[in-house]
């Protein structure tokens, strides 16, 4: 196996750590004692399966010494049938070892910022970008996270210029960060009047949420600006200043948030969305010069990427990453959409193995 060595280490630091949660000193450390133990409920999955995985390794070298050693005949068939379970059984935990083993990305823990906006085919683009949104709400939904609308921009047949809102529940943007990039829609709009099938599309970006203490930018590095609301919203559109716009200037980013009536809640969320932008744009920058990190995900994670064409008339969903299509299209709208999750990371993590 080919973390083999690093299996070995990894039990010498856990039975050393073992030792160290027993220390009075360290138990009385509170801040410390915490962090060891954190380190301990990270480990200790990996620690089980390798522990399972040696128990494994000595059973298939007692049945090897039942048949070199029994000459009943009974006990040599059992002894190689138990060999033949125990040998498939390597497989799988070696399997499972490698993937426990891949590094995590610190960031999949963390609530995402997924940003939809209108690509190529005007008012039919708007209507596509409110089904993907209606899309993760429906996923949501069925997942138990809750959805935060964050800024918003409807169009008048009930679509999205822009939306942007944070999915918060566990590892939410692990699960769906490969849902960034262009997403395509074929099918007959309702304002078509001879039947004809449109081609539209809209983005999606899915950011990793950004608290102050993970990523901080300078307030200097700022320029705020409060104003009124615009759009609906009758009195409080004209009488309220609440909405705000903020400028990073050293990247000229910018984020305007007006959705809600509190001028307090709009910065704090305008600043959510900005610092996951910031961080975002650095990181791309860096991913950039470092052409291994590239080839080791899924895509680019560029918006201008096609990732997925969602086909009406034939129901069918094909995501071009890893052509994969399915010919449930209508259960996918309604948030169904977990086996393009799961495959995606499947993927992500043999790309990753491969590097090994």
């Amino acid at each position: 196996m080919i973390f083999e060595g690093k299996l070995v280490k990894l039990k010498e630091d856990f039975e050393k750590l073992n030792h160290e949660l027993s220390d009075t000193s360290i138990i009385s450390n509170r801040e410390l004692y915490s962090k060891k133990m954190k380190q301990h409920s990270e480990m200790r999955p990996v620690i089980d399966k390798y522990d399972e995985y040696l128990k494994v390794q000595s059973d298939i070298k007692d049945s090897e010494e039942i048949l070199k050693n029994e000459a009943d005949v009974e006990m040599q068939e059992m002894a190689k049938q138990e060999m033949a379970d125990s040998a498939a059984r390597l497989v799988k935990l070696e399997k499972e070892l490698e993937i426990l083993l891949i590094p995590k990305d610190p960031n999949d823990s963390k609530n995402a910022i997924m940003e939809i906006r209108a690509g190529t085919g005007g008012d039919e683009a708007g209507l596509f970008a409110a089904d993907l949104y209606k899309m993760y709400a429906k996923w949501a939904e069925t997942h138990n996270y809750k959805i935060d609308v964050m800024e918003s921009a409807p169009t008048e047949l009930g679509g999205f210029k822009e939306i942007i809102f944070m999915m918060i529940g566990p590892n939410a943007f692990g699960k769906l960060k490969f849902e960034s990039g262009g997403h395509r829609v074929q099918r007959v709009p309702d304002t078509e009047t001879q039947g004809r099938i449109h081609t539209s599309a809209a983005t999606v970006a899915v950011l990793p949420e950004q608290e102050e203490f993970d990523f901080e930018i300078k307030p200097e590095d700022l320029k705020v600006e409060v104003c009124r609301a615009s759009g609906a919203g009758g009195q409080h559109v004209n009488r309220t200043e609440s909405a705000v716009r903020i400028v990073h200037l050293p990247t000229g980013l910018e984020v305007k948030c007006q959705d809600d009536r509190s001028q307090i809640k709009n910065k704090e969320k305008a600043m959510k969305i900005l610092r996951a932008r910031v961080k975002d744009r650095l990181e791309s920058e860096e991913k950039a010069k470092l052409d291994s990190t590239r080839r080791a995900q899924i895509g680019s994670g560029d918006r201008s990427e096609k990732i997925r064409t969602y086909n009406f008339p034939q129901n069918r969903v094909t995501d071009h990453r890893i052509g994969l299509t399915i010919y449930n299209l209508d259960r996918a709208m309604q948030g169904e959409i977990d086996e393009f999750i799961v495959k995606l990371a499947e993927e992500n993590n043999a790309r990753i193995l491969q590097q090994y």
